[in-house]
């Protein structure tokens, strides 16, 4: 709903052209944008339990020596579940592994694994054994949760207290997720992305005070299909970078949706006035 009188619309029209619009920009496995060198973190601790012990192959025979163990396998083809979907991600960071992860250790895995063995003169099995998985450890930081999850897929966070009441797009940064509430009763949920750390979303309350179904953005010139502005140049648009590309990239500080036809149903929905509660 627009605002009325020419003094109000000249304003939101100013507001608009000086920083309405924002564009996906890459980010890498930090969220950070590229050529910038992020901090690493290494807190992560191996794992308790392998997959086997494999048997030792003797290295020499003669009388005197004592062969050397074979290093123990902890996952290999097959193995499924979220230490594999964390191997996956590390091999993701350092370019070994294209595909996002899927927790289970497949033919593109075994060959990751076996480049990365390879290029460190490692035995090319193509499992991840202890020795392996000690280098790919130290090579990379503990993936964070978008990370192992890199096309969405997790449980909405809890709502803020603020969302419970009226109407309100309820946006977690925690979660990455967007629920449509009405007094307090979640009618739709989808997966959202927000800008990098160089030009973070912002938080707090505001509401929509601007739909445009078909905006392009007067500072990126791109596209933003069922844009719904809340807070300057910011809005929650469909974005087919995000449906392409997932959380390995950004926006420059809106908020993407990456279903379009969850969005399309939400932009008929929300009106003007409508709140927006942006929080961790």
């Amino acid at each position: 709903m627009r605002t009325t009188g020419m003094g109000r619309s000249l304003a939101a029209l100013v507001a608009l052209v000086a920083v309405g619009g924002c564009t996906a920009q890459a980010v890498d496995a930090n969220g950070s944008t590229p050529g910038r060198t992020p901090g690493s973190t290494r807190g992560d601790t191996p794992p308790s339990a392998s997959k086997s012990d494999r048997s030792a192959t003797p290295g020499d025979d003669k009388p005197g020596t004592t062969p050397s163990a074979a290093p123990k396998v902890l996952w290999s083809r097959g193995d499924k579940g979220n230490d594999v979907r964390e191997v996956q991600a590390r091999l993701h960071q350092l370019a070994w592994l294209i595909p996002a992860p899927t927790g289970t250790y497949d033919t593109p895995t075994v060959t990751a694994v076996k480049g990365f063995q390879g290029k460190r003169g490692l035995p090319r099995t193509g499992e991840l054994d202890a020795v392996t998985w000690e280098r790919l450890r130290g090579m990379t930081h503990k993936p964070a949760a978008w990370e192992l999850y890199p096309y969405g897929g997790q449980p909405a966070a809890r709502p803020d207290p603020r969302c419970m009441t009226g109407r309100v797009l309820c946006i977690s940064k925690t979660s990455r997720t967007l629920r449509w509430m009405i007094d307090g009763r979640t009618v739709s949920e989808m997966d959202v992305r927000f800008g990098s750390q160089y030009t973070p979303t912002r938080e707090g309350v505001f509401s929509v005070y601007f739909k445009s179904r078909y905006h392009v953005s007067t500072i990126y010139h791109t596209s933003m299909p069922y844009a719904m502005f809340f807070s300057g140049g910011q809005a929650v648009h469909y974005s087919p970078d995000f449906a392409a590309r997932g959380y390995y990239g950004a926006s420059h500080g809106c908020v993407n949706v990456r279903d379009e036809g969850k969005i399309a149903a939400l932009f008929a929905q929300v009106r003007g006035g409508d709140k927006v509660v942006v929080y961790w």
